[in-house]
């Protein structure tokens, strides 16, 4: 079922609900993302789980007349369905960006039990600022949005194995954005210092990272009281797109050990 959840500054939030059970799995895509990114994980756990998809403002079917993009507003918009669905338990799981509004809305839904990251925050100690994300990111959007996303971002998104199709698809979802919609939404996860954030999260979080780049546990364990990750291997910044029968493989295990 397709329904709207409205947000604490008056956004509509696009959300799918299917299956059932006790626990409800809150699936949140990363950066121009959307709800169709989590359609294989839907199939597959729907007939154990409750499972949620949802589109953060400015995403997918949601509203994207927000005047102020902020964290906050993102954890909001994750706490606003959250508040929606009839369920007792939680477990988010958040892909890429939503990995640390994920940590933040968890921080304002007391159901939530656990949390999945999906490669990101791989090493908490390490901090992108505003500035830096400018300088290297933000003004090549600006020139040139397309080049940026066929040339520059591949070599961060993609490995040699991700699927041609994939990457296309991509590719073509980034490019419905306008570069300066694309910059303000992405703009929130370089002004918040998720670490803060982190400090006061209690719950299990394990993720499911992909190879291309090391995970530093040991760091993450300095502001995540409760972390671990498992790696799915030979895949991009999209592990659930380009590898989906491995992906929900490793996902039944974590599910499996977070119970």
């Amino acid at each position: 079922m397709e329904k709207y959840a409205i947000s604490s500054d008056g956004q509509k939030i696009h959300y799918k609900e299917s299956g059932n059970g006790h626990t409800a799995l809150m699936l949140i895509h990363g950066w121009l993302g959307n709800t169709e990114w989590w359609i294989d994980q839907e199939k597959h756990l729907e007939d154990r789980f409750h499972v949620v998809s949802l589109d953060l403002a400015g995403h997918g079917k949601s509203d994207t007349t927000r005047e102020n993009w902020t964290s906050e507003l993102y954890a909001d918009d994750i706490k606003a369905v959250a508040d929606d669905i009839e369920t007792s338990e939680i477990i988010l799981v958040g892909h890429s960006m939503s990995g640390a509004y994920v940590l933040e809305a968890a921080l304002k839904i007391p159901k939530v039990k656990a949390i999945i990251l999906v490669d990101t925050l791989k090493n908490l100690s390490e901090s992108f600022t505003e500035a830096q994300a400018e300088e290297v990111m933000f003004t090549q959007y600006q020139s040139d949005f397309k080049n940026a996303v066929e040339n520059f971002l591949p070599q961060f998104l993609f490995v040699e194995k991700t699927p041609a199709e994939v990457k296309k698809r991509i590719q073509h979802e980034f490019l419905q954005n306008e570069p300066e919609t694309a910059i303000n939404l992405l703009r929130p996860l370089y002004r918040t210092d998720f670490r803060k954030i982190a400090e006061q999260v209690h719950i299990p979080v394990i993720a499911i990272n992909s190879d291309a780049s090391p995970t530093y546990k040991e760091n993450n364990r300095q502001y995540l009281k409760d972390y671990d990750y498992v790696t799915i291997t030979d895949v991009g910044h999209y592990p659930m797109l380009e590898r989906p029968e491995e992906f929900n493989r490793i996902l039944d295990e974590v599910l499996e050990k977070l119970a």
